[in-house]
């Protein structure tokens, strides 16, 4: 008989539930760990047989590789999956990271968006671009499969459109929030596919989506916002109804756990933020996430992006 055990970990920024099953023919488990065991139980989450896998919207590597290689040195994450990295990709500072055991993977643009995957495992394959629009020249999209210890899984690095200004002056869509909507219409149709694999898949990324009124320090006044309206909402929602699952959802869901901060008007000091940064699971992979945490002290360093990672933790 399996008997689920739900472990409450006391982490630096809030609390990570991991629920594991625990298997015995003879009597149930309940049990309380006490806070040596809890920390025990928290550094086996990060060891060998547990995979990280972290999304990051990092808003320039080369301006922001102090912090990169810093958090990377820190947290280890097996798979980190990056986003605006606004550089073409001869100009990825492959050595700094490179230095720190990743592998790398690359879909840059100059300037603007782009798109990155370090793995401390092997790349078995790898795509570029999101399926659907051929002309669509913008980097917002790379997907690899990589070689785990225990059998391969699918990860995807996304850095879905931001959509605003919303209307024009006649209250018409404009081109770049109509471009949202195609571009979130693309992924679902592609993760329907990618879905039909029945392995574990983890779509990341920075989504420029508030999926509820929670997630947001004052709804109100993102109301109309092409990251916290009605379409974008819809969208949203028959993405999930796919069958993907949220992380944050399965293993937290508290209110005001905030991904970004602008860096205006005092908003990280302040708390002003918004939760955008997500991470999407099939069953397979949500069947195997034991952690989750957002690393917010990421946010109060040098010269620190207006994101902060988000990371989970599977059993892969």
């Amino acid at each position: 008989m399996h008997f689920p055990i739900i472990l409450h970990l006391l982490c630096r920024d809030g609390i990570t539930k991991a629920s594991r099953i625990y298997n015995s023919t003879s009597r149930s488990a309940l049990f309380t760990l006490n806070s040596a065991k809890l920390l025990d139980f928290q550094s086996r989450l990060t060891d060998d047989t547990f995979m990280q896998i972290a999304t990051w919207n990092v808003n320039s590597i080369n301006a922001r590789i102090h912090a990169v290689t810093k958090w990377l040195s820190e947290a280890k994450p097996d798979v980190a999956c990056l986003q605006e990295i606004k550089t073409v990709d001869e100009a990825f500072p492959r050595m700094e990271i490179e230095a720190l055991g990743y592998n790398i993977e690359t879909h840059g643009q100059k300037s603007y968006n782009g798109v990155a995957i370090l793995s401390k495992h092997p790349f078995e394959e790898v795509s570029q671009r999101l399926p659907g629009d051929e002309s669509d020249e913008q980097a917002r999209y790379l997907e690899a499969v990589i070689s785990g210890p225990n059998g391969p899984f699918r990860v995807a690095s996304i850095y879905l459109p931001n959509g605003n200004p919303v209307m024009d002056e006649t209250g018409v869509f404009t081109e770049k929030y109509e471009y949202k909507l195609r571009w979130m219409q693309r992924l679902h149709d592609h993760a329907a596919n990618l879905l039909k694999y029945e392995e574990p898949l983890i779509l990341a990324g920075d989504y420029n989506v508030i999926p509820d009124a929670k997630d947001v320090h004052a709804p109100k006044d993102w109301e109309g916002d092409a990251a916290y309206r009605l379409q974008t909402h819809e969208k949203w929602r028959a993405l999930l109804n796919l069958g993907l699952t949220e992380a944050f959802e399965q293993l937290d869901g508290r209110p005001e756990q905030f991904t970004f901060w602008d860096y205006q008007r005092g908003a990280w000091q302040n708390n002003l933020g918004i939760r955008i940064d997500h991470l999407l699971l099939s069953p397979q992979a949500a069947d195997r996430l034991t952690g989750f945490r957002i690393d917010k002290n990421v946010r109060d360093g040098v010269k620190p992006s207006d994101h902060v990672p988000v990371i989970g933790t599977f059993d892969l």
